[in-house]
């Protein structure tokens, strides 16, 4: 019987969800005076870059110049990918082996953020992207999450039903995409704490990837 796994990226396969927040709080500071902490951008962690750096604006009651931003949060962030630390989670490239190297899986990546950032990412993160069947990110969809379509866009690539795939998640939002598309969902708990992730209706939570393995993940979909 074929499986799935799909993976989300930022605070899944790659520790930089601070880096993320570090990044576009230097943008608000430097092109609008405006001091910004992480948890300005908690709520909107999993919703794509847009929302992201749009919703800590309207919170603050001002108006930004969106495509300026999102080119200097991402020069930024760039800058932070390449400071020299090192932002692999610890089981990431061990799960995507597993399920690469066994004939009944196939893998997808599926990340609000859009290409260029996600690809930036990636390689820092020492992923390789030929094991994979498919990779959506935030640019080629209408609706990011919680929005199912990224998930449901997915399903449709790697051509498997839902009940037959996981999605490995670490945002509320996330989770609740992934919900939402009726795919099951393992949540790790490098963003947001366990009963957060329990609300949004992951089906199962662990604290790293090292803690999941292939047997786990077909007794989750059986």
């Amino acid at each position: 019987m074929p499986y799935g796994l799909i993976f989300d990226v930022d605070g899944v396969l790659a520790n930089t969800e601070a880096l993320i927040a570090r990044a576009t709080a230097a943008m608000f500071r430097e092109m609008y005076g405006l001091e910004l902490t992480r948890e300005d951008f908690l709520p909107y962690v999993g919703t794509g870059a847009k929302r992201y750096t749009l919703g800590p604006a309207e919170d603050h009651g001002i108006e930004i110049d969106l495509e300026k931003a999102l080119r200097k949060r991402h020069d930024n962030f760039v800058a932070l990918l390449h400071s020299g630390e090192s932002i692999a989670f610890p089981g990431a490239s061990e799960l995507i082996a597993a399920a690469h190297g066994h004939p009944e899986w196939k893998l997808a990546i599926a990340t609000s953020s859009p290409s260029a950032k996600a690809s930036a990412t990636l390689a820092a993160a020492d992923i390789e992207l030929e094991g994979f069947d498919a990779v959506i990110t935030g640019d080629m969809v209408s609706r990011t999450k919680p929005d199912p379509e990224i998930y449901l866009t997915a399903l449709t690539i790697i051509d498997l039903p839902a009940q037959s795939c996981v999605v490995i998640e670490d945002a509320v939002a996330g989770v609740e995409a992934a919900k939402a598309a009726h795919i099951h969902c393992i949540a790790v708990t490098n963003t947001f704490p366990r009963p957060r992730l329990a609300e949004a209706g992951a089906d199962m939570i662990v604290d790293a990837l090292t803690e999941v393995d292939l047997g786990m993940l077909v007794a989750l979909v059986a």
